[in-house]
């Protein structure tokens, strides 16, 4: 039977989301679907597991949405809030998980976990509802259910965040450089997904034409843009785009062959 690596993009957004709150520009009073883009999360489904990447403040609207019935893992990318604060809505998948669910980040991303959600983490009996979680600090490659997890080491302006290769697959949230000694672990690419802010210049985030370049780099298959701004409209932007290269969507899914993956 053929293994498959499902993507369903959760949140295609910057931090504020589009529309933004008090914005009457084009883009924010648009009545297209691809332009409503909530906080920036993907889900990979591999062997009947679901991966999450980062709890983005828009979690249960995106798991609604997307009538997503169980979460069995955690990567985060970095502790902003936009990735991060949506993490007490895992609580009902406790519920199905019938267990603590564990979740990866950097050493950094752990301690700041741990500090700012300190209730989840406190071991005092509490009879509260709160999120049941185990941390792991990422420091290499790993194994998720069989799935292979490459952590890429990325600069996201003065400071730093992780990007995820699962496989074919590889996603570059909220960065602004990808440092040289990661690009070789991003070649042969089916699919990237890389931070692709918005056309003017940011101090943190790739712009579209830099994103633009690192893809002529990297050379994948198929790119798709994220962490879009209210500066993109996807349907006239589109059209300017180069072959094999998108702008990602909400609820957009895409299937990737696992068959390499299999472990023996």
């Amino acid at each position: 039977m053929r293994q498959e690596l499902q993507v369903t993009i959760l949140g295609s957004g910057t931090s504020t989301g589009v529309p933004q709150a008090g914005c009457r520009c084009p883009v924010c009073t648009s009545d297209l679907p691809r332009n409503a883009r909530t906080r920036c999360s993907i889900l990979v489904s591999f062997a009947g597991r679901n991966l999450l990447i980062d709890t983005a403040t828009d979690l249960r609207q995106q798991v609604l949405r997307e009538k997503i019935s169980r979460i069995d893992a955690v990567l985060y990318t970095h502790t902003h809030a936009d990735h991060l604060h949506g993490i007490d809505d895992l609580r009902p998948f406790n519920l199905v998980a019938r267990g603590a669910i564990p979740v990866f980040g950097s050493r950094e991303s752990i301690q700041v976990i741990r500090r700012v959600f300190a209730y989840i983490f406190d071991e005092a009996p509490d009879p509260g509802y709160r999120p049941n979680l185990t941390t792991f600090p990422v420091v290499g490659p790993f194994s998720l259910f069989g799935l292979p997890v490459l952590p890429i080491p990325l600069r996201h302006g003065r400071g730093h965040s992780l990007g995820y290769r699962l496989g074919p697959l590889a996603y570059l949230t909220d960065c602004s450089a990808i440092p040289p000694e990661s690009e070789p672990l991003l070649q042969g690419l089916e699919l990237l997904i890389i931070d692709g802010l918005r056309f003017t210049p940011h101090a943190t985030h790739f712009n579209i034409p830099q994103a633009l370049a690192a893809a002529a780099r990297l050379a994948p298959r198929r790119t798709l843009l994220t962490h879009l701004s209210h500066e993109v409209d996807h349907d006239r932007h589109s059209a300017d785009l180069p072959p094999g290269i998108e702008f990602a969507y909400d609820g957009q899914q895409l299937s990737l062959s696992a068959e390499k993956l299999l472990e023996s």
